[in-house]
């Protein structure tokens, strides 16, 4: 009887144990998404919410959905882990902009130290955006009776700072215990969390005559044929050849072979659109909190940057493309694979060895292109579909596209490569037929 990969990932004591521990983990995720803060009156945070809502309800639907509903409940995870993640792309850029920062990382130890810097900062940024933040159940009237503003303020943001500090230790755990990466698995378990409420509020406007079920399952169709494109474009490769010459190292010769080298069309995979979406969301959270207070020039400001107004759409594609370069620039630097390529004796046919490096940069620059461009698209539809039929509930077309789509879609390909190489080790067949996540040869 031919073997069961996913019995395997079970009789594997050691897989076994990562599993486990992972889904643990991600249990414990959920459980602190839905514990308050001190000082929430959950009842009257409940009223709130099934009651009229506020000016800024969209927005709050939108920072909602991406934490797994631990926004709106006001709980300890209410930031998540978008300050960590934005705390990285500053440091990332300060590596670039001063090289002794640059040089620290590169020593021994330095990838520590500017781990080190980064959560401290991340810190910083919880503190900041706390303030901001907490001004939302302040101004909605949720906050327990006879507490002082300060108490509150002062509670809360020690509260959320740590909630934050510690999913980012839980996600260090499941890189170091677990399978695959913790902080993508964090929001990955945020947003699958809200699937269920978002197809109920789906089936409840269909009953109700609001939507045209034609409309839905052309919808529904769509989201296939866009989930079958995105498996497509993360699994896609431009092979570069490259033939090393024979060479002696010792009394042993070594005969000459051919190899490739694998550039995906999108080498930062879902990295841009987390990038650009946790970049985005600070000015979201900032605007949307004090407009909540009946400022005029934030409600203004909030307004500007709605979620489907043109100004954020343009500038979260904008950020997406900008990332997609930054972050291949800094993962496949051009000049340090052609070092490497001549320190193995390699060489690229029909190119000369000094124009190596602007081969490479063209071939890359022609890949990174069209890949941020349809990252761009698939991160646009929501707003579309939003736009194209007024009545379709927000959180299903969060669902069904964009940043929540690209990054289910990734995760789950890394996190099933990386339990494959796990069965493979252990002379197990993978998970796919074959033994292999196959990759597209373009």
């Amino acid at each position: 009887m031919a073997n069961n990969p996913l019995v395997d990932i079970f009789r594997i004591r050691d897989l076994r144990k990562r599993v486990l521990f992972t889904l643990g983990v991600l249990i414990v995720h959920r459980i602190g998404s839905v514990i308050p803060i001190p000082g929430v009156d959950m009842g009257a945070l409940s009223r709130f919410f099934d009651g009229s809502g506020s000016n800024t309800q969209g927005i709050v639907d939108y920072l909602d959905f991406f934490s797994g509903g631990a926004f709106k409940n006001f709980s300890i995870f209410m930031l998540g882990v978008m300050p960590y993640i934005t705390t990285s792309i500053i440091i990332q850029v300060l590596m670039l902009v001063f090289p002794a920062l640059k040089r620290i990382a590169e020593e021994d130890g330095g990838r520590k130290k500017i781990q080190r810097y980064t959560r401290y900062a991340t810190v910083a940024v919880c503190l900041l955006q706390g303030v901001a933040l907490l001004q939302m159940p302040l101004n909605y009237g949720v906050v327990v009776s006879g507490m002082a503003k300060w108490q509150f303020m002062t509670l809360g943001m020690l509260t959320t700072t740590a909630g934050t500090v510690f999913l980012m230790w839980l996600g260090e755990q499941i890189n170091t215990r677990g399978v695959g990466n913790g902080i993508s698995l964090l929001i990955f378990t945020g947003i699958v969390a809200r699937m269920p409420n978002a197809f109920v509020v789906l089936i409840r406007e269909i009953r109700t005559q609001n939507l045209n079920p034609v409309f839905v399952i052309l919808t529904f169709v769509l989201f296939v044929a866009v989930v079958v494109l995105v498996i497509y474009e993360q699994q896609g490769l431009r092979k570069i050849p490259v033939n090393y010459a024979s060479r002696i190292v010792g009394r042993k010769q070594y005969r000459g072979q051919s190899s490739y080298i694998p550039f995906k069309i999108n080498p930062s995979g879902v990295i841009p659109v987390i990038f650009a979406s946790s970049i985005l969301t600070i000015p979201v959270q900032v605007a949307s909190s004090l407009a909540s207070g009946q400022s005029e020039f934030w409600g203004n400001v909030a307004s500007a940057m709605n979620t489907r107004g043109p100004l954020y759409l343009t500038l979260y594609t904008l950020l997406i493309v900008f990332f997609a370069y930054f972050y291949t620039q800094v993962s496949l630097n051009p000049i340090e694979i052609s070092k490497q390529i001549r320190e193995n004796g390699g060489s690229i046919p029909g190119i000369r060895s000094e124009n190596m490096e602007a081969y490479l940069t063209r071939i890359l620059n022609r890949i990174v292109l069209p890949g941020s461009l349809f990252l761009a698209m698939i991160a646009l539809i929501p707003s579309l579909l939003l736009i194209v039929i007024p009545g379709f509930p927000q959180q299903m077309a969060y669902i069904m596209g964009g940043t929540s789509l690209l990054i289910m879609v990734g995760v789950d390909l890394d996190t099933m490569s990386q339990i494959e190489g796990h069965l493979k080790m252990h002379h197990h067949e993978g998970l796919t037929k074959g033994g292999k996540l196959r990759s597209r040869n373009l």
